[in-house]
């Protein structure tokens, strides 16, 4: 069973960018600094849209070699219902297991359509992709690993289990947020902390950039600033420290 965030805490969320939400992770101390995050060559199609924050239906796919069961393209009504167990709004997330992935695009205008319809907010993959302008009209964000102008044979494997984006593992029902600065899962655990965390950082940092700003900057200036926020905010490195709340 995936359990949704409050409504409250999901839209105070979406309001916040990648940036800001991985930098209260951080603080947070509930993972390691180099996890969580796609970092491979996935990229975000739609930079200019506004962040993507949903929950994540999984699923593999091919597109080198016809299905095994054979099918119409668009004809998994089993797949497509199987949305209906993750709360929405989803996003979908596919991992093209080919030996070379992005050989046919699996997602195109009409899927994107269907998607939508089934209260998704955009896709992530790893493969390819096809009708970007349409796709950028309907306003359904994509992260993708490439383009093609056909489909081949591109077709769901299975559904549902865990799968891996850029060195990002992701399950079904993983909270999952992206914008122009890439793709993370944000740890549903510590969710409702993370506006207040960010909004303490964002308030830290402003407190640089005013001295950065100022008409007589000085470098003792700054030292002092940055060792009074050091002060007021303690940061443990270590990652056998980490919290258990993720």
């Amino acid at each position: 069973m995936v359990h949704a965030l409050p409504a409250a805490d999901f839209d105070r969320l979406k309001r916040l960018d990648t940036c800001t939400v991985s930098n209260a992770i951080e603080r947070l101390n509930v993972r390691l600094r180099n996890e969580g995050f796609v970092h491979d060559s996935v990229r975000c199609l739609f930079p200019k849209m506004a962040p993507l924050l949903g929950y994540a239906v999984t699923a593999t796919i091919r597109s080198s070699t016809p299905p095994i069961r054979g099918g119409w393209y668009y004809d998994r009504m089993d797949w497509w219902a199987g949305f209906l167990e993750v709360p929405a709004p989803r996003v979908m997330v596919l991992q093209d297991v080919d030996r070379v992935p992005a050989f046919g695009a699996f997602v195109g205008e009409i899927h994107a359509n269907i998607a939508a319809a089934m209260h998704c907010v955009g896709c992530v993959t790893n493969g390819a992709v096809r009708d970007v302008p349409a796709i950028e009209q309907l306003g359904f964000q994509l992260f993708a690993g490439g383009f093609s102008p056909s489909h081949a044979y591109a077709h769901v494997v299975e559904w549902g289990g865990p799968v891996e984006i850029g060195g990002l593992r992701i399950q079904t029902g993983d909270l999952v947020h992206g914008d122009c600065h890439g793709v993370h899962v944000i740890p549903l655990g510590v969710a409702p902390e993370i506006p207040r965390v960010a909004d303490e950082m964002r308030r830290a940092e402003q407190q640089i950039v005013d001295v950065c700003r100022a008409p007589r900057f000085s470098l003792d200036a700054l030292s002092s600033t940055l060792e009074r926020l050091r002060q007021r905010q303690s940061e443990p490195d270590d990652p056998s420290s980490l919290s258990q709340r993720a």
